[in-house]
């Protein structure tokens, strides 16, 4: 896939938002590019097989995220760089529940209690999914080893891009200070496209060959 995407982090007394490129291919290969503002542009981030590096072109460096940062804010935001890494962890890490379902827009969503392994490298106590019967996650819901929510994602808005229905509008909110947030928008997105492997190497990460 190719989507373009203006993300913006709320505080209190700021904001900013910042212009992303993003490029995929299945669910272990990302790429992510600032382009606005001035100041931010050539920021990189590249996931590969569960492992991620970021490029700066202020020191001209690519830094390899070591596992005691994947649980830090990407890009500042409240997205953590586990969030943006590991997109197959919940499916390899956690037994899962249906614990209900319910209707929006006249499709079926399936309320999905998803509960780590013992030895599951994460984080979090529980996860609880609301997921479309199209597959479109309306919330995400992240919970410490003490069952107390600690942030969570909502889909404030489904649109019809590239030919499927996106969430286009997605939010990610800690519980304990709603007054922050990040906030993605998607602005284009195309599917089912011929990314070439090369996209996906720490070589593109610094010099783009887009």
């Amino acid at each position: 896939s190719y989507s373009v995407a203006n993300m913006t982090i709320h505080r209190p007394f700021w904001q900013r938002t910042m212009t992303l490129r993003m490029w995929t291919k299945g669910m272990k290969k990302s790429l992510v590019r600032v382009t606005k503002p001035k100041k931010d542009k050539g920021n990189a981030t590249l996931t590969k097989n569960d492992k991620m590096w970021m490029f700066s072109p202020k020191t001209n460096r690519i830094i390899k995220i070591p596992s005691s940062m994947m649980n830090q804010g990407w890009m500042g935001s409240d997205f953590s760089n586990n969030d943006v890494a590991k997109a197959d962890s919940l499916l390899k890490h956690y037994t899962h529940t249906l614990n209900g379902t319910e209707i929006h827009d006249g499709q079926t969503v399936y309320i999905i209690k998803a509960v780590p392994f013992d030895d599951a490298p994460v984080v979090w106590g529980k996860e609880v999914l609301k997921i479309r019967a199209d597959h479109i996650i309306l919330e995400h819901a992240f919970f410490d080893q003490d069952g107390v929510l600690v942030k969570k994602m909502v889909t404030r808005e489904i649109k019809k891009m590239g030919g499927k229905h996106i969430a286009r509008v997605q939010r990610m909110q800690k519980a304990e200070k709603p007054k922050k947030w990040t906030e993605i928008v998607v602005k284009e997105a195309q599917f089912k496209l011929n990314v070439p492997d090369r996209t996906f190497t720490q070589s593109n990460l610094r010099n783009p060959r887009e």
